[in-house]
């Protein structure tokens, strides 16, 4: 019996690293985690035996074929390096991790990750230079790397990034040109190389010529490119560079000569000066540059001329356009609002994307009216939310988290992150479900300001006006504690009740341009008070977006609290008349001041006041009052449905004292 034991438990020990590495690409996670953050005080979650692609890893997205395509852990507090065995993970496209305090150097080896859009560096104690390898990335869109100690030159590798629109490098200690083929880039809107010690030309617009001969071969070639830094306007950012030159730019001295710049690519071959051994018809070679010169210099500016009107066509046919993407959808997003960076590349939608669960309908583009939905990008997303900074979390369920955030017209919002593959695949069913979002409009209901994708985050983006006050279960079950701050008092009560009432009837309005819509997850933690305590009814219309199982993961919790009417445990149906159950439970919370009011419905219906209306009152309510909102409360949760009053009958019998 022994020996089986012993032989049971070795062979529970061979198999033990296939368990704990079942997934293929854990032991790079591993390693990551071992270099990023060397005294396992940030990242306990990503475990050994783990799963990364259930959720359970912070920060770790997959895609449908469970590989790792997101690592997300800005401000996280991170003190160790970037790995090189990152590179290992073939299907990243999004690398965030700025914000903390990484060191060393950035691994050559980050160039495997091929399939790279995002690259977030920034902000963190990185030495060094800036690997030119970077440049064989060709998918990157934004890199930024800002903030750091970086030192050498620009790589002029990163010219051939003809994807890139985003290129940040300010604040540090970067010296040299700027690579003339940064300009060409066809794709940037972004480039800031503030606070470095940089020298040499700025591109401006004007042909810049390059001449290559070589003199044993008899060989003059000559060539020319429109480079322009300009054409960015206020995306190009410079100040604090002593030694950089250029004009039109108002900060900066002109160059000694504006044709010849200081800079010239290291594509130009200008070898050592022949002797009279090696060199045939100097002479004659100087008369066919002259001449060559002045003939490519006229057709130059010819050419030049009609690529710059051709240019600012595009550009004005361009500026009314929100996806920046050649795939653009069929339908644009359109607003007199919209941020002058929504073309940002996370905030694109791929429509040749084959699994929309991978990126959803990211930039899913709808016909709104342009007052009735501001477009924000991904980057104004992070900078106001404090890059998600925890913070800022105002509350977390399974499917989104919501963040007090901060924009640049320094009004304050509520932004809720949902993540793509908890929101309905069907195109068409999603788009129903923004439309029916952006339509709802009453003075008692949240008023959804924006909406935003990220495609390598795989989140949505709702921006919401923020409610300073919370939600309404901060104001059930005070204690002694808290009671000089979070109690309502009567009035308050009583004004609460009605906006609800108003909130809900505008949901159920029978009107033939906006039909009635069920809200089906009503309760005090979906009321939220703004400066004046008046009520906003959040969430409403949200459950449209999301898949079934969501849903009713969702509706599960709304039952365990009491607020599922009884009939849908029966029918599987919501109506108008499961609001109004929920309604009622809601009164009933109000008026006893406690979350749970199985156990004083007796004392509501026997009117004894002392037991049920909230002690922490003490007495200073009006009884008819109470009288009247406890019948209307007792009434809604009725568990025949016919017998319940409709919102339409609830605001008729409050106007008779509200």
């Amino acid at each position: 019996m022994l020996h089986l034991s012993l032989l049971h438990f070795a062979l529970t020990l061979c198999f033990l690293p296939n368990l704990y590495y079942s997934h293929p690409e854990l032991r790079v996670l591993m390693n990551i985690k071992a270099s990023l953050d060397p005294e396992n005080k940030h990242l306990t979650s990503w475990i050994e035996f783990g799963n990364p692609c259930d959720g359970s890893f912070l920060g770790v997205a997959c895609n449908e074929y469970f590989k790792v395509v997101n690592i997300s852990l800005p401000g996280r507090g991170l003190t160790g390096r970037v790995p090189k065995s990152i590179s290992r993970l073939k299907r990243l496209s999004g690398l965030y991790l700025h914000y903390n305090s990484l060191t060393g150097e950035i691994p050559k080896e980050i160039s495997g990750l091929t399939k790279l859009s995002d690259l977030y560096l920034d902000n963190n104690n990185i030495t060094g230079e800036i690997p030119l390898e970077i440049g064989n990335m060709s998918n990157l869109q934004v890199v930024e790397l800002c903030y750091n100690q970086l030192t050498g030159q620009i790589p002029g590798t990163l010219g051939g990034l003809a994807m890139l629109q985003r290129l940040d490098l300010s604040f540090n200690q970067l010296s040299g040109p700027i690579p003339l083929n940064i300009a060409n880039l066809p794709q940037l809107e972004f480039f800031d190389v503030q606070h470095n010690a940089l020298a040499g030309f700025v591109p401006t617009g004007m042909p810049i010529f390059i001449f290559n001969i070589f003199f044993n071969l008899n060989i003059f070639t000559f060539s020319f490119n429109i480079v322009d830094l300009k054409r960015l306007n206020n995306g190009f950012r410079y100040n604090n560079n002593d030694h950089l030159c250029g004009i039109p730019f108002p900060t900066l001295k002109p160059c000694n000569n504006q044709l010849e710049p200081l800079n010239l690519p290291k594509s130009a071959n200008v070898p050592p000066h022949c002797n009279q051994t090696h060199c045939t018809n100097p002479s004659n070679l100087k008369h066919i540059v002259i001449v060559a010169a002045i003939v490519t210099v006229t057709s130059a500016l010819t050419i030049t001329a009609c690529v710059i009107i051709f240019k600012i066509f595009i550009h004005r046919r361009q500026k009314h356009k929100i996806w920046s993407k050649p795939e653009t959808p069929k339908h644009e997003l359109t607003s007199q609002e919209s941020s002058p960076k929504t073309n940002d590349p996370v905030c694109a939608w791929d429509p040749s994307q084959n699994s929309p669960k991978a990126c959803g309908f990211c930039g899913v583009c709808v016909e709104f009216q342009s007052d009735s939905l501001q477009s924000f990008n991904v980057e104004e997303i992070e900078s106001a939310t404090s890059y998600f900074s925890d913070n800022n979390l105002l509350g977390k369920s399974k499917f989104s988290a919501v963040y007090k955030g901060v924009l640049r017209d320094r009004s304050v919002v509520a932004i809720k992150s949902i993540s793509v593959t908890s929101c309905k695949a069907d195109e068409t069913e999603f788009t129903k479900g923004l439309t029916l979002l952006t339509s709802l409009k009453h003075e008692n209901l949240t008023r959804l300001r924006g909406f935003c994708c990220s495609k390598s985050r795989s989140e949505y983006y709702l921006v919401y006006d923020y409610a300073s006050n919370g939600n309404l279960s901060e104001y059930l079950d005070v204690e002694c504690e808290t009671r000089t701050t979070h109690v309502l008092d009567w009035p308050k009560r009583v004004s609460i009740i009605n906006g609800i009432a108003e909130g809900l009837a505008y949901l159920h309005r029978n009107d033939p341009e906006n039909p009635a819509m069920i809200h089906r997850n009503i309760s005090v933690e979906k009321i939220l008070l703004d400066r004046q305590c008046n009520p906003l009814i959040t969430n409403a219309g949200l459950l449209k977006l999301l898949t079934d199982d969501i849903m009713y993961s969702a509706l599960k919790v709304s039952a365990a609290l009491g607020y599922m009417a009884p009939e849908y445990i029966t029918t599987g149906k919501f109506t108008e008349k499961s609001d109004v159950y929920a309604f009622g439970v809601v009164v009933l919370q109000i008026l006893s001041g406690k979350s749970n009011v199985t156990g004083v419905r007796s004392a509501a219906k026997e009117r004894r006041f002392g037991d049920f209306i909230d002690e922490n009152l003490e007495g200073m309510f009006l009884e008819y009052e109470a009288d009247k909102l406890i019948e209307i409360g007792l009434i809604c949760v009725d568990e025949v449905p016919e017998n319940r009053l409709t919102m339409a009958d609830v605001i008729r019998e409050l106007s008779s004292f509200v």
